[in-house]
């Protein structure tokens, strides 16, 4: 098996001899080539380059959810096509890691390359969906690109605690659930919107829903965690539907505190419900309009301020080691 290795050596969980460690392991199993990425966007353009080249059997991503996103992208820069690409394996080392939880790989590095190892020799994989989002036509973000995600993209008030979070992260700060608890209090305290929102979900064969404050976009549950507890925004959402999406039209003090205990006691049967929540499942294609410049993320990547973003629930998208 001929693969490639995407090393992010800013890595938050894993060493220089633990990645070292890890790439011996692999390459004990196949003909591998380990690359380490140098900049923003490398890990799509490697991802890229082995989807063209027809030579790479498997593309193994070792960082966060962020190098993992600009890998996926990269592979499925010319659209989905399992049955010819690469296929994708996850070595989880970022602070969250997401993607490779919610596939049910161990959150330690080593146990998921033994995992991946066990799975290659047993030729077991899945074939995943994902989302897309692009800019909406006929606005004045329609020429925003589109963009693939693996688990979640936000709109609106998420998005921004994410922002506030990556600030943070490129003054020097470690990325840890206490940092994004800290930032998701400062953007509720200065967020404009909360109790009026300004955003409007359309989607086809349906009355619009408008008035919400935050939109979460999931293609798998959870949508996130804190340490080891998995949070539940939609408990329906999977790799084997399109999308679900969370909407919360009011973040009054009260409201704020009610959610946040719903998603805190979340399960897999029971998300956030109540008058000022919606939530919708598998939507193939719908948009988010807003109407003031809102902040958007993807897979927990911030992407700058938003008026319409168009979704997209593509399933079977991408073979998955697991």
């Amino acid at each position: 098996m001929r693969a490639l290795l995407v090393v992010n050596p800013a890595a938050t969980t894993t060493s220089a001899r633990t990645r070292d460690v890890l790439i011996h392991a692999l390459a004990s199993e196949m003909k591998l080539e380990a690359v380490t990425t140098e900049y923003r966007g490398h890990a799509r353009d490697l991802g890229r380059r082995a989807a063209g080249s027809g030579e790479i059997d498997l593309v193994v991503a070792l960082g966060g959810d962020g190098t993992v996103n600009e890998v996926v992208n990269g592979l499925l820069h010319e659209g989905p096509d399992p049955d010819s690409l690469p296929r994708l394996a996850v070595v989880p080392g970022g602070s969250t890691n997401v993607f490779a939880r919610a596939l049910g790989l161990p959150n330690d590095a080593v146990e998921a390359t033994g995992a991946i190892l066990d799975a290659l020799r047993d030729r077991t994989e899945r074939t995943v969906g994902l989302g897309l989002a692009a800019g909406t036509p006929g606005t004045e973000d329609e020429g925003v690109p589109q963009r693939w995600f693996t688990f979640c993209a936000g709109f609106g008030f998420d998005a921004g605690v994410v922002g506030r979070v990556e600030q943070h992260r490129e003054r020097g700060r470690r990325s840890t659930h206490a940092l994004y608890v800290r930032q998701a209090v400062r953007q509720f305290l200065d967020e404009p919107h909360r109790r009026h929102g300004m955003i409007t979900l359309e989607h086809p064969g349906a009355d619009p829903v408008t008035d919400l404050v935050l939109s979460i976009v999931c293609n798998t549950s959870p949508w996130t965690y804190l340490g080891n507890r998995p949070v539940y925004a939609s408990p329906d959402a999977s790799f084997d539907t399109a999308l679900d999406v969370l909407g919360l039209s009011r973040l009054s003090a009260p409201a704020v505190a009610r959610y946040a205990t719903q998603l805190l006691t979340s399960t897999p049967e029971r998300g956030p419900h109540g008058k000022h929540a919606v939530a919708l499942h598998d939507l193939t294609d719908f948009t988010l309009h807003s109407k003031v410049p809102l902040p958007f993320q993807m897979d927990g990547d911030h992407l700058g301020l938003r008026t319409s973003v168009t979704f997209t629930g593509v399933r079977r998208a991408l073979r998955v080691i697991v």
